[in-house]
């Protein structure tokens, strides 16, 4: 079943100008923003992908949505303050593939320092393990601000940050929505324990708008 859109109209350009500013001062001749829609079986979240200043981590999340990777993947994992292991505690949701074996091979890492754009309430990144590990298979949302996530914090022994690319321009209802779900399913590390959602909301839909 295909979620049906909003009937809010689209964001205008004039709108979407306002909320790209802060980490995307377009220069004359820069390509146009890419918006990316991303249908869940909880409603839609429309993200904002910044290619120009994260070309790698950016490109590498439109080749999933492009090969259509992204159809009946899910958003999987819930990080809140009352379920959060690491330090400084954030609140984020996780999503990605569920079969692995699709995924495509990861990409070189980004850090915020050298992108400019900061882990703001909304903004796309790309999990990872060792720098270097990260891709469009797993991805995250920030729920709030959360510098701990940016390049020199400290929620990363190595400092080097998490990748972000983008930024969710209409849907953090949604996301908020699915952060709140229950999140009881069985793991099998202790350090997610308590962080993985019940039931997984599925992304049905993801595609260029």
């Amino acid at each position: 079943m295909r979620v049906a859109r909003a009937a809010a109209p689209l964001i205008s350009a004039m709108a979407l100008l306002a909320i790209l500013a802060p980490v995307h001062a377009a220069a004359a001749g820069d390509a146009a923003p890419v918006i990316v829609a991303l249908d869940t079986t909880v409603g839609e979240i429309d993200v904002v992908v910044f290619a120009d200043n994260a070309p790698l981590s950016a490109a590498d999340f439109l080749r999933y949505v492009d090969r259509g990777l992204y159809h009946g993947a899910a958003f999987y994992r819930v990080v809140r303050a009352d379920n959060d292991r690491g330090t400084p505690k954030i609140e984020v949701i996780q999503g990605g593939l569920l079969d692995e074996a699709k995924a495509l091979p990861p990409i070189a890492h980004e850090t915020t320092r050298d992108t400019g754009i900061a882990h703001l309430d909304g903004t796309l990144s790309l999990a990872r393990g060792a720098p270097g590990t990260g891709g469009g298979a797993a991805f995250f949302i920030c729920v709030g601000d959360q510098p701990a996530l940016d390049f020199g914090a400290t929620r990363n022994p190595d400092g080097q940050g998490f990748a972000a690319f983008g930024r969710v321009v209409r849907g953090m209802d949604v996301v908020r929505k699915i952060q709140a779900m229950k999140s009881e399913a069985p793991s099998e590390s202790p350090y997610m324990a308590g962080q993985l959602l019940t039931e997984p909301v599925v992304i049905l839909h993801a595609r260029r708008d």
